[in-house]
C-alpha cells in the first residue's frame, strides 16, 4: 500500500488543492480529473439537497451553503481516483487466482465510489455548521477509515481468496 501512494505521488503531477494540469508520465489527464469532480460534485448536490435546500452548486464543483455560507469545493484530490489505484495494485500484487482478481477489483472499485460519496457527503454535511470541524474529519477522521476500509477488504481477500495454506506442523 505505501509502494503505490509513493509510486503514485511521484508520478502523478498537479496541485492537490485541484488547481491547474494533472499529468502522469507526462500524459496530460485533466479532461478525465475534471470530468469525475464534475460527476462527483453534481452527485453530492442532489444528495445534499434532500436534507439542505439551500445548497447551491457554482463554479462546477463549489457546494456552498447558502443557510450558513459554507462552501466545500470537490477537486481531483477528491475523486478516489488514487485509492482505486492503490487498490489495484495491492489486489495484483496479493496471491490468488485471476479470475478471482477479475471480480474482486472492480467490487473494490465500486467501494472505493461508494464510500468516496458517502465520506465527502458527511465532511459537507458536518461541516456546514461547524466548519472548523473541516481538517479534522476530511484530513485525519475519514481518510484514514477510508484506507482502514481498504485494509479490511484486503484481508478478507487474503484469508478468503490468498491461497493461504495452513498446516498443523
Amino acid at each position: 500500500m505505501l509502494a503505490a501512494n509513493y509510486f503514485w505521488k511521484f508520478t502523478v503531477i498537479g496541485d492537490e488543492h485541484g488547481y491547474g494540469a494533472v499529468t502522469w508520465f507526462g500524459l496530460d489527464l485533466t479532461w478525465y480529473f475534471d470530468r469525475m469532480t464534475d460527476h462527483i460534485a453534481g452527485i453530492l448536490y442532489t444528495m445534499l439537497g434532500w436534507l439542505d435546500d439551500s445548497i447551491r452548486l457554482t463554479d462546477g464543483n463549489l457546494l456552498r451553503f447558502m443557510s450558513t455560507g459554507v462552501g466545500v469545493s470537490i477537486v481531483w484530490g477528491c475523486t478516489g481516483i488514487k485509492q482505486s489505484f492503490i487498490w489495484l495494485i495491492i489486489i495484483l500484487a496479493a496471491r490468488g487466482s485471476w479470475r478471482t482478481k477479475l471480480w474482486y477489483i472492480p467490487a473494490g472499485w465500486l467501494f472505493a465510489y461508494a464510500f468516496n460519496i458517502f465520506r465527502i457527503f458527511m465532511v459537507a454535511l458536518l461541516t456546514r455548521d461547524h466548519p472548523e470541524w473541516f481538517e479534522l474529519l476530511h484530513a485525519y477522521l475519514f481518510k484514514y477509515l477510508f484506507y482502514g476500509c481498504f485494509f479490511l477488504l484486503w484481508m478478507v481477500y487474503d484469508l478468503r481468496f490468498g491461497d493461504v495454506r495452513i498446516t498443523n506442523e
